[in-house]
């Protein structure tokens, strides 16, 4: 098979593009990483949290410390990524990435066994220069291998495919650490494991060629993140679709934090309930991102970024008022708190609110690819990965700030629902063609709603 610089002209649909050459390895590829990442950050924080006792890195800090060394790349070295995504030959470049995984997973299995925390801690840090290195390529490959009629699809399964990674890796991570004595190797061994079936997947896609040899690489981090922001401002309705993206992941990175306390504070649970609000929420996601095929017909559609906005707003200020009369409740565990229906709306609408979130984001993500031209698409959505790594900082600052002004955990989440609808509305007002496409999309919903 030649290089992937095509797509097809026949429409494939998103399940079947898994059996595809195309699409199969490259989804396996991202799939294993994100499991990798997040198995590998999940079973560290939970080292340092309750089986080590580390002067320099109290317990209380420990997860906001590793996410912050984590998320710190995306802000020094989304732009050289870019750059280097638009500038060689994308495949190869996913290769090197995943040979950069297994020795850092090498380095991170010795820094288990010889307990070395300044190691392990490096390691995130490098795990985070991985994914940063493979956010640009991800998304840029995807509209050089499918056409428009599957690129709703194929980013629905991409996305799916990261958030059920992101869950798998988190369980896993910690199951595996808190095996008495065998724990860390444990995690070293599905790690390494996991690094190298990525990069045997990625061996796998059909070989590909750069679409912008010519590009002169400006290692300077701080100007070329400059240059790619004033990139992306180019194509106004672009930047604001960026925007809106990088909205998504404000919103979400809310909900993500406080879940912990939220199942204890609010739910009365135990640890296992807060694992199922985030299996309630990745599965959510999961499943938005899937029903965009089919509720865009295989379109380009971004009419359903009102309809998953309306939904994010809707459900999130209902789960505010779902928990506003909870009575309290000595320490449940997940049978218990399944078992009382007060808790069913609590779940059915944070599976409802992150389902709309991911009828909100892959639209948006389809059609930035869509019109981006692929010479310099990669940048682009380096662009979109610096700004989402400070509205994610953003979302920590501002929820801390308000907690820390006396609101509760549920209003800081009647907040975020609220400013939701601000946010979105404001996009929508400057970018006319989203309500527009939305009304479209509903009549032709009730016209033919087969």
């Amino acid at each position: 098979m030649g290089p992937v610089d095509a797509a097809p002209t026949d429409a494939t649909h998103q399940f079947a593009l898994l059996g595809q050459r195309r699409f199969g390895p490259f989804f396996w590829t991202l799939f294993c990483g994100a499991a990798n990442d997040n198995l590998f950050k999940f079973a560290f924080t939970v080292l340092v949290t309750y089986q080590l006792s580390i002067d320099w890195l109290p317990p209380s800090l420990a997860g906001l410390v590793i996410g912050a060394v984590f998320i710190l790349p995306f802000l020094l070295f989304s732009a050289t990524s870019g750059q280097l995504a638009d500038k060689y030959d994308p495949i190869a470049l996913m290769r090197w990435v995943k040979n950069f995984e297994i020795a850092i997973m090498a380095l991170a299995a010795w820094g288990f066994a010889s307990h070395q925390t300044a190691t392990l801690l490096g390691c995130i840090f490098l795990m985070g220069v991985h994914s940063t290195l493979f956010g640009p390529v991800k998304f840029a490959y995807l509209p050089r291998v499918l056409n428009a009629q599957e690129l709703t699809g194929g980013n629905g399964m991409v996305e799916m495919g990261t958030f059920v990674a992101i869950l798998l890796g988190n369980v896993a991570g910690g199951l595996l650490i808190a095996w008495p004595d065998v724990g860390p190797t444990s995690v070293s061994a599905a790690c390494l494991a996991l690094a190298a079936l990525g990069r045997f997947a990625s061996a796998m896609i059909p070989p590909g060629r750069a679409l912008a040899p010519l590009l002169r690489i400006n290692w300077n981090p701080f100007t070329e993140t400059w240059h790619n922001l004033r990139l992306a401002r180019a194509n106004r309705s672009v930047f604001h679709t960026l925007l809106g993206i990088s909205w998504m992941w404000f919103f979400g990175a809310t909900f993500l934090s406080q879940f912990p306390s939220f199942a204890k504070e609010v739910l009365h649970g135990d640890a296992h309930v807060a694992s199922l609000l985030l299996v309630l929420f990745s599965l959510g996601i999961g499943t938005g991102a899937l029903l965009c095929e089919r509720l865009s017909r295989r379109q380009v559609e971004i009419g359903l970024v009102p309809l998953g906005a309306i939904g994010m707003s809707v459900f999130c200020i209902d789960l505010f008022f779902a928990v506003r009369h909870l009575p309290a409740a000595a320490p449940m565990d997940i049978s218990a708190f399944i078992s009382q229906t007060a808790h069913w709306r609590v779940m059915a609408d944070l599976s409802l609110l992150s389902l709309f979130t991911g009828l909100y984001s892959v639209p948006m993500y389809a059609w930035v690819q869509l019109t981006s031209p692929q010479d310099h698409c990669a940048r682009v959505i380096a662009a979109t990965n610096i700004l989402n790594a400070l509205f994610m900082i953003a979302s920590a600052l501002i929820a801390g700030a308000l907690l820390s002004a006396g609101l509760t955990i549920p209003e800081v989440m009647l907040c975020t629902g609220v400013a939701n609808a601000v946010v979105t509305g404001a996009i929508f007002w400057v970018e006319p063609a989203y309500p527009h496409r939305f009304v479209m999309w509903l009549r032709t919903l009730l016209k033919d709603p087969a």
